[in-house]
């Protein structure tokens, strides 16, 4: 059963458009919260891709020359500590990037703050 798709389109509708209007102040914070985020991704992406390549030539050395990583490590598990690797290195520099700009933010917002006082 489910839904209507006219029921549902009037539901999708109505909740764009809240009762409560945004004050100025809010639109500007959820402005910097999106750019903050999108900065965030931005260098986190950028770090996955030096972290995949910065893993995948010492993991490919290893397993051409060292024994124990050519009888032991197939493609997958290859596969797995390259991506880790990128996985990581992209969680890592996203959530600095985004609290360092937000931390920049908060302290842009607390200067402006007393210079109106």
């Amino acid at each position: 059963m489910g839904i209507p798709s006219e029921l549902r389109d009037m539901w999708a509708a109505n909740k764009s458009r809240s009762l409560m209007i945004a004050s100025p102040a809010e639109e500007q914070k959820t402005l910097r919260t999106n750019q903050c985020t999108s900065e965030g991704v931005r260098a986190g992406f950028k770090a996955a891709g030096i972290g995949c390549v910065a893993s995948t030539v010492p993991t490919m050395v290893a397993v051409r020359v060292i024994p124990w990583a050519k009888a032991n490590l197939n493609y997958t598990a290859q596969a797995l500590i390259i991506s880790a690797a990128s996985c990581a290195s992209f969680f890592v520099v996203a959530d600095k990037t985004i609290l360092a700009c937000a931390r920049k933010q908060s302290l842009l917002l607390e200067e402006s703050l007393k210079q109106e006082r």
